[in-house]
């Protein structure tokens, strides 16, 4: 990251007060990086949040009282949300697929190794998806895996009609965002600037109301299944 750029800003969200601490140890050790709220639940999350405005919550999915995905889901309605990235000792697939849907846009295990937690944040904090191994093994195999024919049927046709809104570059856009490609690789696939890229992505965020690339990408996927 840019060392004249202000730290970035993150919350910490955990019931176990110990966890709070190691992660505070960890993140406030980087000089891009420092913590400055934290939480024991999901109302308190809310509530530190909408005081101290970090760029980044770094959330826990399953606490006592309210959970993690249901603090997310509301966080992220705000008219400038945070980024958020989940933190969990479970990597189901509903946990994993429910965190990405509601918007976050990254997923890591606590057993996590602190450099990859750190440079989760970072990717997080850029707009960038941060997902674990363990937690893209989930997303692939929840995305590929078996499902009802009703379900499946209702989410493509679900995700066709949202996508038949776009213009054809921008559906390239989103194939290319869903391939995993980065602004200057789809400039490159499709022929264009980097600046057509971005003008076609905040289209795309405005269309299909995605918070973050993870929706679009996830869109694509279930359009195609």
């Amino acid at each position: 990251m840019d060392s004249e750029r202000e730290p970035v800003r993150v919350a910490v969200v955990d019931d176990e007060q110990l966890v709070r601490m190691a992660l505070r140890l960890v993140i406030d050790g980087e000089p891009d990086l420092t913590v400055v709220a934290e939480a024991a639940d999901g109302n308190a999350a809310i509530t530190v949040v909408d005081e101290q405005r970090p760029d980044v919550v770094l959330m826990d999915v399953r606490m006592p009282g309210r959970d993690g995905l249901s603090a997310a889901r509301e966080l992220l309605t705000r008219p400038v949300p945070p980024r958020v990235l989940m933190l969990t000792t479970f990597d189901s697939d509903d946990l994993v697929l429910g965190a990405l849907r509601a918007g976050a846009l990254g997923f890591v295990l606590k057993d996590t190794p602190p450099p990859q937690i750190l440079d989760a944040v970072r990717a997080v904090a850029d707009g960038n998806p941060a997902l674990s191994p363990a937690a893209t093994a989930r997303v692939i195999a929840a995305a590929t895996g078996p499902q009802s024919s009703h379900a499946r049927d209702s989410s493509r046709e679900a995700a066709r009609r949202q996508l038949s809104t776009l213009t054809e570059r921008e559906l390239q856009t989103a194939r290319a965002i869903a391939d995993g490609l980065g602004n200057p690789e789809i400039a490159r696939r499709l022929n264009i600037t980097v600046g057509t890229v971005k003008a076609h992505t905040g289209a795309l965020f405005a269309k299909l109301a995605a918070e973050n690339r993870v929706q679009i990408a996830l869109l694509v996927r279930d359009a195609e299944e």
